[in-house]
């Protein structure tokens, strides 16, 4: 069994992900995972919707898209997903409200994202629209508002898309690891590198918050201990640039060339969605606003999340979780939920209870795909240098976007393989670093 030691730096959904299949056939004990916030999953990896699709994706995540919808099948067959993280298949629908004339063009996969449109987009076949009197069969979704003369399309075929609440999982997968022997450092954060006589990597320095207070200001200090590391793993992310530069300050600039886009979310609860409604099926509904192109998921548990609302001018944080949802993104998004899905009965207003607000930030590239790669020696700057082949390495997986719960098992799968150096499972070749020559990003 591999024994290497290794240093994730990341723990969400990603980072999580890629330990669970490490300790498959490594020494769990040999395995560290290094958390900056001071709580679990506070940003994209425990507010996202947790939609998974198969086969939305474009030609370079094709194979990655449905390598990793099949790993959400069986590890919620095996462990009962359905009760202990909310996975079950869904039935995904655009729906157009009587005024709207939105364009059916074809857009990327994550153009919805920056852009404002929908997700649907990306959907590969659609159906018939259904009328209202249709709609009112299993295909409607009953929290949904219907006016006269709206609109109801199909956008996947049955057994392609599913869900999950993505905080359940990462704590599942968390608990997992846990259970089977891989070290936890949290809130912790990774201060510098140790070599060995020929410049190899061989420690990282890691600081952690002492439990006791220093001095008579009673301010927290730091510990430090090294732990043996010949393999980095950076799984941060959109702090995985942050994370990368702090650690190889001698690096080439920007070589992690991800930034962060910020989206808000609420979670609901609807008289209209409730446990006995859950047998006839979920339902996700993407559709459009003036102000932004809302997508709905009603999950197991009755509750349904509302999400839509992005945002690439609100500041990344330094650490995830210390940023607070913007009151005007969060009463948008009310105002425009009671709208699609509040009480059709006049002068009741909106019903709606609110469960839980979110401000999360996703990573994304300048290209659109995500990375996941080893980043060449040479990139790392300082004359630092790593062990070859499986022995070593500094590796990155971050860049995601609206995809990153949808691909996390799958990236997670593909990265422990090119760690351990055995046979990929899914085609990465076009998600590498993006490197000039000169090591510029």
């Amino acid at each position: 069994m591999d024994t290497t030691p290794t240093v994730i730096l990341g723990a969400g959904i990603i980072g999580v992900s890629t330990a669970y299949y490490l300790s498959e056939h490594q020494d769990p004990s040999s395995i560290h995972i290094v958390e900056s916030a001071p709580e679990m999953f506070s940003s994209a990896s425990g507010y996202a919707g947790g939609f998974l699709a198969r086969d939305w994706h474009v030609p370079a995540t094709a194979e990655l898209g449905i390598l990793s919808f099949e790993e959400h099948r069986l590890l919620a067959y095996k462990f009962g997903g359905r009760e202990k993280w909310g996975y079950s298949g869904i039935l995904a629908v655009g729906y157009e409200a009587p005024s709207e004339g939105v364009s059916g063009k074809k857009k990327r996969g994550d153009d919805w994202l920056r852009d404002g449109t929908s997700r649907a987009d990306a959907a590969p076949t659609s159906s018939p629209d259904l009328t209202v009197e249709e709609a009112k069969h299993a295909k409607n979704p009953p929290w949904l508002r219907r006016r006269d003369g709206d609109r109801v399309e199909v956008v996947a075929e049955e057994g392609t898309t599913a869900q999950v609440d993505p905080l359940l999982l990462c704590r599942f997968l968390l608990g997992e690891c846990v259970n089977r022997g891989v070290e936890i450092h949290q809130p912790a954060r990774a201060v510098s590198l140790e070599k060995d006589s020929e410049g190899k990597m061989v420690g990282l320095v890691i600081a952690s918050a002492s439990s006791s207070p220093s001095g008579s200001d009673g301010q927290s200090s730091e510990e430090t201990i090294t732990v043996p590391c010949s393999r980095i793993i950076i799984t941060a992310g959109a702090w995985s640039g942050r994370v990368f530069k702090n650690l190889f300050p001698g690096s080439s600039k920007d070589a992690i060339a991800v930034k962060s886009l910020a989206g808000h979310s609420v979670v609901f609860k609807s008289p209209r969605w409730y446990r006995e409604l859950e047998s006839k099926g979920c339902h996700t509904v993407f559709t459009t606003s003036e102000d932004f192109a809302p997508e709905i998921f009603a999950r197991l548990g009755g509750g349904i999340y509302f999400a839509g609302l992005n945002s690439a001018d609100i500041p990344l944080p330094e650490v995830a979780g210390s940023v607070k949802p913007h009151v005007e993104a969060i009463e948008l998004l009310k105002k425009t939920a009671g709208d699609i899905m509040g009480s059709e009965e006049p002068g009741k207003g909106c019903d709606l209870e609110v469960v839980r607000e979110g401000l999360c930030f996703r990573p994304v590239t300048p290209w659109g795909l995500p990375i996941i790669s080893r980043v060449p020696d040479e990139v790392l700057g300082d004359g630092l240098g790593t062990r070859s082949g499986s022995q070593g390495g500094v590796y990155v997986a971050t860049g995601h976007g609206p995809w990153g719960i949808s691909l996390s098992l799958g990236t997670g799968k593909v990265l422990a393989e090119m760690v351990q150096g055995r046979q990929l499972s899914a085609d990465v070749g076009a998600l590498g670093l993006r490197v000039s020559a000169n090591g510029e990003a």
